[in-house]
């Protein structure tokens, strides 16, 4: 994918209502501080395009960033922050929910771990969550950089059994870093969700 322009078009909080677009939509979910920014603003070729916040659960609102005319990428907002209070966290909960729901034009759904650690409950809850919805979560491993080479496959391993994944799943080991991962995750969104020629 060559990214020849981006723009932050929609800006959806608790209170707004999920924009009806006509371009495929591509959601990234996943907790506080896993690298969700960080990835988006690889994926975008862009170094501070996405906001990354030094305070894990800044992010309260799903952003959407309109790539090329020709498709969004859709940053949900980070969960499992404990210090933001219950109330806030099943606003959030809400807001995501309705936009899984609401949206016509989402195809596909990825789900951020971080490499380093086997899936908390939280990222269980997620990701059976989104496959309730109807969809089958994308994993995206992220924060490659921070473990040996040698550890790979073994983290990869605690990720499909922490998340009970099934044999198809898909799972891309990624680094905001070295960019490692990111080639293939444009690979896959350009010939999963994109009609030939539009990428």
């Amino acid at each position: 994918m060559i990214i020849k322009n981006i723009n932050l078009e929609t800006v959806c909080g608790i209170t707004s209502s999920i924009p009806e677009n006509q371009l495929p939509e591509i959601a990234f979910a996943g907790k506080s501080n896993v690298g969700k920014s960080s990835l988006i603003n690889a994926l975008m070729n862009r170094k501070s395009y996405a906001r990354i916040s030094a305070t894990p659960g800044k992010t309260q609102t799903i952003n959407f960033y309109n790539i090329n005319e020709q498709l969004y990428l859709v940053d949900l907002p980070g969960y499992g922050y404990a210090k933001v209070s219950e109330k806030e966290k099943k606003e959030w909960g809400k807001l995501v929910e309705r936009y899984l729901h609401g949206s016509g034009q989402l195809l596909a759904v990825f789900l951020l771990i971080d490499i380093r650690h086997d899936p908390s409950a939280n990222d269980r809850m997620m990701y059976e969550w989104i496959t309730a919805q109807g969809y089958r979560p994308i994993i995206i491993a992220t924060k490659l950089d921070k473990i040996k080479r040698s550890q790979k496959e073994k983290q990869l391993k605690a990720i499909r059994q922490g998340l009970g994944l099934a044999k198809e799943t898909v799972m891309i080991p990624f680094s905001a870093v070295t960019k490692q991962g990111r080639d293939e995750i444009w690979e896959l969104v350009e010939k999963e969700y994109l009609d030939e020629g539009d990428a």
